[in-house]
């Protein structure tokens, strides 16, 4: 029995896309499970970190492919390479915790979850997610 080029070509395409979006969503990312974009939250409240590509790790292990995540506050993704720095709005999350308490007073804030090797260097934008949420 022989398929027609038609029906090979279209065959093909179709496989075609299916390994395209698997190798997209191979691609290592973070993001927040909590909370969401948008959200009006109350003092203190619970962030919490998600990773898919890499595996979440202490401070300090720099076996490849795994770090642990940042929160920074009112600051935007820090470039790869680049240490993050450790100070009231730049949270270490070291221990390889995935989630916090975050005490913040009332007002508008930008979170900005970064994720970084080892030694505190960033992974870039690529492995950082930005919300926007509302303290009350």
């Amino acid at each position: 029995m022989t398929i027609p080029a038609s029906r090979f070509i279209q065959t093909l395409f179709c496989a075609s896309v299916l390994l395209a979006s698997a190798a997209r969503a191979a691609e290592p990312s973070v993001s927040f499970t909590a909370p969401m974009d948008g959200a009006v939250v109350s003092s203190p409240f619970d962030v919490r970190f998600a990773v898919t590509g890499m595996e979440v790790k202490p401070a300090g292990d720099m076996t490849p492919n795994t770090g642990h995540h940042h929160l920074l506050i009112n600051a935007g993704p820090i470039p790869k390479g680049v240490v993050i720095p450790a100070d009231d709005t730049h949270l270490h999350y070291g221990k390889g915790q995935t989630g916090a308490k975050v005490t913040l007073p009332p007002g508008k804030y930008q979170l900005t979850m970064q994720f970084a090797d080892g030694a505190h260097q960033s992974y870039g934008p690529a492995m950082s997610k930005t919300i926007n949420i509302t303290v009350k």
